[in-house]
């Protein structure tokens, strides 16, 4: 058995500078904790099994919805996505701190495939 221990979120952000990718923190159930700095838009998907979590620790994250009012989500907050709604996250420019919560198996832009498609997620 691995050493348990605590993870230092502040120290793994400060471990990366790349935005819109994803950095795998941590396992438990067949989810993957993971790190990312948003900047800017990203692209719309959805994605068809698997909700997702998203958490802020820095900033204000802009979640805009096809059929629905853009959501914000400030500093200290969560958003769920249920699976298969379309969503495009974003911010107004500031580098926003996001904790992801989903499944291993998760794609990173579900099936749309785009210049910001991360295909292997890395372990900090």
């Amino acid at each position: 058995m691995s050493e348990i221990k605590p993870i230092n979120i502040s120290n793994k952000f400060n471990a990366f500078d790349k935005t819109w990718t994803p950095h795998i923190i941590g396992e438990l159930n067949e989810q993957h904790v993971k790190l990312c700095k948003l900047q800017g838009e990203f692209v719309w998907h959805s994605h068809e099994n698997e909700d997702e979590l998203f958490m802020v620790f820095k900033g204000s994250l802009f979640m805009d919805f096809k059929h629905q009012e853009t959501v914000e989500v400030k500093a200290g907050e969560i958003l769920i996505i249920p699976k298969g709604i379309e969503h495009r996250p974003r911010t107004n420019g500031e580098i926003v701190l996001n904790l992801l919560f989903e499944p291993k198996e998760t794609k990173h832009t579900g099936t749309t495939k785009s210049t910001k498609t991360v295909h292997t997620q890395h372990w900090i």
